[in-house]
């Protein structure tokens, strides 16, 4: 039966190290999640306001003065789209500072929906200036 020799001080050190630096980026994955969980209301709720006032101007059921439907859907989907970039940015400047301490993977599942979502974001935005949807 062979016995295991116990950890020397810089092995502990390491393993604590590596430990803090999963915790950290899985706290840094959780922020990120939540600015796309946001930047997606945001988003979805401009494009539904634009669909909804949009179909009641078209219908007669809505004064023509106000705000138009165009404007509300662009300011939220814009502002959902800005958002999602804001989150990416902070996002990749924290993993670009958490990398000169520790080497950790840079493409992680929650940047690249981060990414998807700003297309997504970009394209709703585009599709209420173009009136393509």
């Amino acid at each position: 039966m062979t016995t295991q020799q116990p950890k020397t001080a810089t092995e502990l050190a390491q393993d604590r190290t590596d430990l803090a630096t999963g915790r950290t980026l899985m706290a840094m994955d959780r922020s990120l999640m939540a600015w796309i969980r946001t930047s997606l209301s945001m988003i979805s709720f401009g494009f539904t306001i634009y669909k909804i006032i949009q179909g009641l101007q078209e219908s007669g059921d809505v004064m023509a003065h106000g705000l138009s439907p165009r404007a509300v859907g662009l300011f939220l989907t814009g502002l959902g789209t800005v958002a999602m970039a804001a989150g990416t940015v902070e996002y990749f400047e924290r993993l670009k500072l958490l990398r000169e301490y520790h080497a950790v993977k840079t493409w992680r599942a929650s940047l690249v929906m981060a990414m998807i979502m700003s297309a997504v974001g970009l394209f709703v935005f585009a599709s209420i200036v173009f009136k393509q949807l």
